[in-house]
């Protein structure tokens, strides 16, 4: 029950079930492209981020100085059902479709340094 209901809660936050959309969206993100999608300073992002990996819903890649988050690649079978839901009814939130459309146009013209 302890497992479920941290799965759960982890996305009871808004700010997280958007940064689990965009991943689940995009696959992996950087945490500068979350903070131009989110309009949220990297405390902010990151301390999320560390909240999504402790509950099991991210991994993490580093690359020189850079971290890059993706859906855990180790989702248990709650966590893909719920991943399943998401993709489906994703599609029809307002801010879900805005995030990802943000999310294109700020990778399109992503400055090197975040890379």
């Amino acid at each position: 029950m302890h497992h479920l209901a941290l799965i759960v809660k982890a996305l009871s936050d808004p700010i997280r079930l958007r940064i689990v959309l965009l991943l689940q969206a995009e696959g992996e993100l950087c945490v500068c492209d979350l903070m131009a999608v989110l309009k949220l300073p990297q405390s902010t992002v990151s301390r999320h981020l560390a909240y999504l990996k402790r509950s099991c819903w991210v991994d993490i890649r580093r690359e020189g100085v850079w971290m890059h988050y993706s859906i855990s690649r180790e989702s248990c079978a709650i966590c893909e059902e719920l991943l399943h839901t998401l993709k489906h009814h994703a599609s029809i939130l307002p801010e879900a479709v805005s995030d990802r459309s943000t999310l294109a146009s700020f990778l399109k013209d992503k400055p090197t340094i975040c890379s």
